[in-house]
């Protein structure tokens, strides 16, 4: 009787450790698959057509606990087109001279929207084209430069601290505009 006991005390134990294993293997495995904060973007380059352009109005920024953000304002709310990229180097539109920008790692955001309207007024026009947003002291971001608005395109330069994952989306607003938002995480999973 006793050795009954022992042998289904045995088995229930193990049958214990083995649903804990499974458990345990699956949470890892769900958080390898993921990632950082549930981050599972990668670093590949993003784009998407325009199927509408505007004018390009503003650039800002946000700290978030897993990511910074870099957000550029358009005048529409239907202006989608974007081709982000990390680069050796970026360059200025039209010239094609160097931008410098801090960081290990260096992000290409070109949105299809001019920083000018139709008669060429600027509808953007950064007090200081090497740092449009102050990112001193921010996790990822080291530099946000202007790399200039030619044939219907803007180009943004960041610096980040390395080559890490980004992702691009297009948001409605604000003030009946549109946003295009580039979020790159703290770090890799």
């Amino acid at each position: 009787m006793r050795g009954t006991w022992a042998r289904r005390a045995a088995a229930a134990l193990a049958a214990i450790g083995v649903a804990a294993t499974l458990a345990v293997t699956t949470s890892s495995t769900a958080n390898a698959t993921q990632g950082y904060c549930g981050i599972s973007w990668g670093s590949l380059p993003k784009t998407a057509a325009a199927t509408e352009t505007a004018a390009l109005t503003n650039v800002r920024g946000g700290r978030h606990q897993c990511w910074d953000r870099l957000v550029l304002d358009i005048r529409s709310p239907g202006a989608n087109g974007y081709n982000v990229r990390y680069v050796d180097q970026v360059t200025m539109d039209g010239s094609g001279f160097v931008v410098p920008l801090r960081g290990g790692a260096k992000l290409q955001i070109v949105a299809i929207a001019p920083a000018y309207n139709d008669a060429g007024a600027p509808t953007y026009n950064p007090a200081n084209r090497r740092e449009l947003v102050n990112v001193a002291g921010w996790t990822t971001f080291r530099q946000v430069a202007w790399a200039g608005s030619f044939e219907g395109q803007t180009t943004i330069g960041l610096g980040v601290r390395a080559r890490l994952p980004f992702r691009v989306f297009v948001l409605d607003g604000p003030y009946g505009g549109s946003r295009i938002v580039v979020d790159v995480a703290h770090r890799w999973s």
